[in-house]
């Protein structure tokens, strides 16, 4: 036995077991154990999820040694992966065949199994999340047989499992629509932050991809939209100006600006929290203005060295502004001390029945909290105001939903439980944070 915890070190466990299988016998061989003993699996990627919904106390299985590409389909621009592989080793595989995921979030360490289970997005009002680019999955279940799984074998189980939280059995195998491979024009503009929610949808609606950082205690945001470009395409008129970033420059905005100067607010900001306000405004500053040029993933991904816990919520489009007002009347109201900006991003509606955008355009709003410092006024309260905009929670942040409320804001909960006690009965793969969500009594 030994302590396993996720990134931000607020979770962990002490699994009796730990595995690393190297193929599917392996990984098979895992779940009938545990099911012929009555004790549980969970899969743990990159433990990048802010709740303990991929730690347990059973058998703890790492799928880092089946990971990489087990096939491509140029015709349909589908690839096929070990459910192991991590997003940030996805471009270099795909590079020789010209092609790119359709989008991606904004941090890459996770592995493919971990973001599909767990509802990973990006950022665009034309583009799902990771679930909706889903076209093939290959399922381990608690009997130890393997499902093939996409529209055309066993479709019902398909949609319903293309995000799944980890609780309908071990993905084995995930296969992805992608697109040729693109650049960005990625451009960052300072700006009021009243003025931005004021045109939000608008901006929304024109551009390919659109994000901002509000710093609290101040009335600026940072906004990001992001232009998609075929490799070797000139950049649409007016936006001619822009040329490829600078390897320097990188290094400078992403280490020494963005993720030295927050990790430098942070850390005097838990010493001294009445700094905060001051240091908010030099960062809105600092992080201003900004425009560049480079392959899709490079723009999408940025580094996150500062540790932190995070909730994010999923609201309908129309409701995102005057969400992010309330949570800024909090924050002035409660008189938190707020060093890590708040972001919002935006995606289609989908039709994932756990997806956080089933069925309405979204706009995701994501609250942090410096790691050393305890969450629990922030992101609570930050809670109550997405609930009463109809917010659903990203399943692996943090949150304090369970069945009652989680089976109300989707409209296909009750058939993605029934589903999971078909596959798996005795809640083989689950733990007692799972078992709160889907309402499960071991």
């Amino acid at each position: 036995m030994h302590t396993v915890s996720n990134w931000s070190g607020i979770e962990s466990a002490r699994p009796q077991h730990m595995w690393k299988p190297r193929s599917e016998a392996q990984a098979a061989d895992v779940v009938r154990q545990a099911s012929a003993r009555g004790e549980r699996v969970r899969v743990m990627g990159a433990g990048h999820s802010f709740t303990p919904v991929a730690l347990g106390e059973d058998h703890l299985v790492s799928l880092d040694e089946m990971s990489g590409l087990v096939g491509v389909d140029v015709g349909r621009r589908r690839a096929r992966f070990r459910a192991g592989t991590r997003l940030r080793d996805i471009p270099a595989l795909l590079a020789p065949y010209g092609l790119a995921l359709t989008n991606q979030g904004d941090v890459n360490p996770q592995s493919i199994a971990g973001a599909i289970s767990t509802g990973t997005h990006g950022t665009g009002l034309g583009f799902t999340g990771f679930g909706g680019t889903v076209t093939g999955l290959k399922l381990l279940t608690a009997d130890g047989s393997v499902l093939d799984l996409s529209e055309t074998e066993h479709p019902e189980i398909f949609s319903l499992a293309r995000i799944s939280v980890g609780v309908l059995g071990l993905l084995l195998e995930v296969e992805l629509q992608c697109v040729e491979a693109f650049d960005l024009v990625a451009q960052e503009t300072g700006e009021n932050l009243d003025d931005l929610l004021d045109g939000l949808e608008q901006r929304a609606r024109a551009h390919d991809h659109l994000e901002f950082f509000w710093y609290p205690h101040t009335d600026r945001a940072v906004a990001k939209t992001n232009t998609r470009v075929r490799r070797g395409e000139q950049v649409p008129a007016g936006l001619a100006d822009v040329r490829p970033r600078k390897k320097w420059a990188q290094v400078l905005s992403e280490e020494v600006v963005d993720n030295g100067g927050l990790r430098a607010m942070c850390e005097v900001g838990s010493l001294a929290p009445a700094a905060i306000p001051t240091l908010c405004r030099v960062a809105a500053w600092a992080t201003s203005n900004r425009a560049y040029r480079a392959a899709a993933h490079e723009v999408f991904v940025s580094p996150r060295r500062v540790r932190f816990n995070e909730t994010e919520w999923a609201v309908p489009l129309e409701e995102g502004p005057a969400a992010v007002r309330e949570v800024r009347d909090l924050i002035e109201r409660k008189n938190l001390k707020i060093s890590f900006p708040i972001e919002g991003r935006v995606a289609a509606a989908d039709d994932v029945p756990l997806s956080t955008a089933y069925g309405r355009e979204t706009m995701y709003i994501a609250a942090h909290q410096f790691f050393r410092e305890d969450p629990t006024e922030y992101l609570t309260g930050v809670e109550r105001v997405m609930r009463a905009h109809g917010g659903r929670p990203h399943w692996g942040k943090r949150h304090t939903l369970g069945y009652e409320e989680l089976a109300g804001l989707y409209p296909r909960f009750e058939d993605f439980r029934a589903l999971r006690s078909l596959l798996d009965p005795d809640a083989v793969f689950g733990n007692s944070h799972t078992d709160r969500l889907f309402g499960v009594d071991r």
